[in-house]
C-alpha cells in the first residue's frame, strides 16, 4: 500500500525503525528510502513511477541452532508503478503496479527472490470540499500480494474524516490513527498499524530436519506519533509503541512454519522525515 499512499500524500522518505527487546539479546532495524514522481497526463490524470529500499538488520544474539548470519541483512527493493485519474469532481481511480525483490541477495537474483504485487482502488475525496461540514476520503479496493500467500485479491478499506480544526481520525488497514493539531506546524497522535516482509533465502536453513527458504515478519504494534512540519511540505515524525504481536518465522517454499524465531513483544521506535503534498 506504499504507492497508494504516495499518491495522496509521500513523494519522498527517509525512515529508520528500531524494535530493541528488554527481555533478548535480539534486534530488529530496518532502514528505508522511497521516492515516487507523479507525471502529469492531462486534466488530473496522473502516471506514478518511483522505487522503495528497505534493509532489514536483523542481530540475533540469542542462542540458535543454525548459523543465523545468512540472514542477518535482507533486501526489500520495490518498483512503484500507478495511475490514477478523476472520474467526477470528488471521484478518483487508482491502479497501482509492484514488482518487488525481497531476499538475502548473497548471489545473484533469482526467480525465488522476485514477487508481484498490486491493486485497484476507488477514492471518495472531499477533504477540500466547501460543501461538507467535516471533510472527509474515503478509499476502497482490492490488492493482490503474493507474500501473503493467499492466491486471491483482498479487501482494502480505509476512511479519514476532519472533525474540526484539532482533531481528525483514519480508520482501516493497515493503519489508523487519531490526530491532534497543536499548532498549524505539530501534530500529536494515537496510532495502530500493521508492518511486515517476506523474504527469500538465497543459503536454504537446515533446522529440526527441516528446510527453511523464505523468512516472514509480522508485527502489530501501538502507541504514539508526533510530527511536525519543518516547512510546508517537508514533515520530520516520530512514532514510539509497544508491539501487541510480533511473529518471526522461517518457512518451507509452501509457506509452511519450519521455525520460530523469537517473538516476545517490544519497544517499537521509527522516525524520519519526508516529503509529502
Amino acid at each position: 500500500m506504499q504507492l497508494l499512499n504516495a499518491q495522496l500524500t509521500d513523494l519522498a522518505r527517509l525512515e529508520y525503525s528500531f524494535i530493541p527487546s528488554s527481555r533478548s539479546e535480539d534486534q530488529y532495524t530496518r532502514l528505508r528510502a522511497m521516492l515516487n514522481y507523479p507525471i502529469k497526463i492531462k486534466n488530473d490524470s496522473y502516471f506514478i513511477v518511483g522505487g522503495e529500499y528497505n534493509r532489514i538488520i536483523l542481530n540475533l544474539n540469542e542462542p540458535y541452532p543454525f548459523d543465523t548470519r545468512i540472514i542477518d541483512r535482507l533486501h526489500i527493493i520495490d518498483l512503484n508503478l500507478g495511475y490514477t485519474f478523476k472520474t467526477s469532481a470528488y471521484w478518483r481511480l487508482g491502479f497501482q503496479f509492484n514488482p518487488r525483490i525481497a531476499s538475502t541477495l548473497e548471489t545473484s537474483i533469482t526467480n525465488e527472490d522476485i514477487f508481484f504485487n498490486g491493486g485497484v482502488f476507488a477514492i471518495h475525496d472531499k477533504t477540500d470540499a466547501t460543501d461538507v461540514e467535516r471533510p472527509f476520503r474515503l478509499i476502497v479496493g482490492l490488492t493482490y500480494n503474493t507474500t501473503v500467500g493467499i492466491p486471491f485479491p483482498l479487501p482494502f478499506v480505509s476512511y479519514y474524516r476532519k472533525i474540526n480544526q484539532k482533531w481528525s481520525y483514519t480508520a482501516g488497514i493497515p493503519k489508523s490513527n487519531v490526530k491532534y493539531f497543536v499548532t498549524e506546524k505539530a501534530i500529536i497522535q494515537t496510532f495502530a498499524a500493521l508492518d511486515g516482509y517476506f523474504a527469500n533465502l538465497q543459503q536454504s536453513i537446515i533446522v529440526n530436519r527441516k528446510k527453511a527458504e523464505n523468512i516472514s515478519l509480522s508485527v502489530a504494534v501501538a502507541g504514539l506519533g508526533f510530527e511536525y512540519f519543518l516547512t510546508k511540505h517537508l514533515v520530520a515524525y516520530t512514532y514510539t509503541g509497544y508491539t501487541f504481536r510480533l511473529d518471526n518465522v522461517l518457512r518451507n517454499n509452501d509457506r509452511d512454519e519450519i521455525f520460530r524465531l523469537n517473538n516476545l513483544n517490544a519497544f517499537y521506535l521509527r522516525t524520519g522525515i519526508k516529503f509529502k503534498i
